[in-house]
């Protein structure tokens, strides 16, 4: 295909800034179109937390003033070269709204920023003033989730973006419709936009009396896209999965495309991980075997050869499963088994867990923090992981597992049900254990199955190696994208 000049805006990239499965696929999907001859920009805030290992910040040469609602905001720009993938990131920069302790949350008061709108207000609005200023008209430009989907908005008002940017097609995609960008009704003036986008009823942000940047975005962008091809229909269909917006969704009459997110297997590859004691092989395990020793030593747990270890790393919160398995957790940890839990979260599962550790200190382990290269080891030394998500837009561990040997246990909700297939004890196919019902009995009864295989070392190894040899790497997925980019392009 010819080559495309593609912009992505977004608040989290890795590994510059990163909360979750947003910034690993920024920090992935990016850099597999460059390697495909596009010519790539990406643009996001410039946190306190930037670090650039040993390249620094060039300044653009950009500065203006940007006025939200009532003030005014310095706004300027650097630019890191990647020359490796022959890719530019751009950093908006201004420090009262982006140099603070975290991205979104306000450490001192434990909620969200209260001027977050504001915020991202600015970041989009900066963005297409940078972008404007550099004369680079893009072929598309690619949004996502909440925190840069007014950037639709700004494009299809008339005065309000740059005549740079007629005709030029946007792209919203959807990470997780749980997080929406919902404010007061009365900041909807810190937008600049036209009254009658906030109508209610006929306007793209009005939301219940509130404002909804995603909803917005949605209404406005030239296509939608998610993260797996199972959420895509989930999100449409009912308000178990649509937050309020199932009615928004299913009114596009495009649909919403679903792409599977890929794998950077530069960074989560057994036979490549930098961040593991030992590095292995599909046709040599044995590494696997002293991870999963330095693993439970680094734990505190006892090493037992024949009891299962099932690694479990994640936001500590109800979509992600943590109510099921409260529930579960005192019939789970009574089996022969060890689990070793990484994340942080709500206060609640912070003190169960906890608690849950120091009654079982031989079977149980939690790290409450966020730690990568631990993250790494988890994968690498366990033999199974568990993912018993309420819903998941995508997930990436159940595939960094599948590379790593460690057999995932999911739950079979959006992209888990799209990458992982259920174990078939007749034929001996498939690369894990797949259970439907969201109960504690249907959880427990998936990770027995496990344990049954487990006990088959024959059985286990052919289950294993059928993970280590399922390819979700990016080219996929970028060629997917790709298709749909110019789809948009020729509409």
């Amino acid at each position: 295909m010819s080559e495309l000049k593609i912009l992505f805006v977004a608040s989290e990239v890795a590994p510059f800034a990163r909360t979750g499965g947003l910034g690993d696929v920024l920090g992935s999907l990016p850099k597999a179109l460059a390697r495909r001859g596009h010519a790539v920009k990406v643009c996001l805030p410039n946190y306190a937390t930037i670090e650039t290992g040993n390249s620094h910040l060039l300044p653009t040469g950009w500065e203006t003033k940007i006025t939200v609602g009532a003030r005014e905001y310095r706004a300027a720009a650097q630019r890191w070269r990647d020359s490796r993938n022959k890719m530019d990131y751009y950093f908006i920069d201004n420090a009262d709204l982006f140099k603070r302790g975290e991205l979104y949350r306000d450490p001192d008061s434990g909620g969200d920023y209260v001027d977050n709108d504001a915020r991202f207000v600015f970041f989009n609005r900066a963005v297409l003033g940078l972008a404007a200023y550099l004369e680079w008209k893009p072929d598309i430009i690619h949004v996502h989730d909440w925190q840069s989907a007014l950037i639709p908005a700004y494009l299809k008002t008339p005065g309000v973006g740059d005549a740079l940017f007629d005709s030029v097609p946007s792209l919203l995609t959807i990470h997780n419709l749980g997080y929406q960008g919902v404010f007061e009704g009365d900041r909807f003036e810190l937008l600049d936009l036209p009254d009658e986008y906030n109508y209610a009823v006929t306007g793209p942000f009005e939301f219940f009396g509130k404002i909804n940047f995603l909803k917005a975005g949605i209404v406005l962008a030239d296509a939608v896209s998610t993260v797996s091809p199972t959420y895509a229909n989930e999100i449409r269909t009912g308000a178990e999965f649509g937050c309020g917006l199932e009615g928004v969704l299913a009114g596009r009459s495009d649909g919403v495309t679903g792409i599977l997110n890929g794998a950077d297997y530069s960074v989560w590859s057994p036979s490549r991980d930098k961040k593991i004691p030992y590095r292995y092989t599909i046709s040599n395990l044995s590494g696997k075997r002293m991870c999963r020793v330095e693993l439970l030593n680094t734990a505190g747990l006892p090493v037992r050869e024949r009891t299962p270890v099932i690694g479990m790393i994640s936001r500590l919160a109800d979509q992600k499963g943590w109510d099921l398995f409260a529930e579960a957790a005192k019939q789970l940890l009574a089996m022969d088994l060890q689990v070793i839990i990484l994340g942080t979260g709500e206060e609640k599962y912070h003190k169960l867990l906890s608690n849950l550790e120091r009654e079982y200190p031989d079977k149980l382990r939690v790290f409450l923090t966020f730690d990568d290269t631990l993250a790494h080891q988890i994968e690498a030394g366990s033999d199974m992981f568990l993912m018993a998500s309420r819903y998941e837009p995508c997930g990436l561990n159940q595939i960094y597992s599948l590379k790593y040997g460690t057999v995932p246990i999911v739950r079979s909700v959006g992209g888990l049900a799209d990458s992982v297939t259920d174990y078939d004890p007749e034929t001996q196919e498939g690369t894990g254990f797949v259970f439907v019902d969201y109960s504690p009995s249907a959880m427990i009864e998936s990770v027995e199955r496990a344990m049954d295989v487990f006990r088959v070392k024959r059985k286990w190894t052919r289950l294993m190696k059928a993970g280590m040899k399922a390819d979700f790497s990016w080219g996929s997925a970028a060629e997917k994208y790709e298709e749909l980019y110019h789809r948009l392009i020729g509409a």
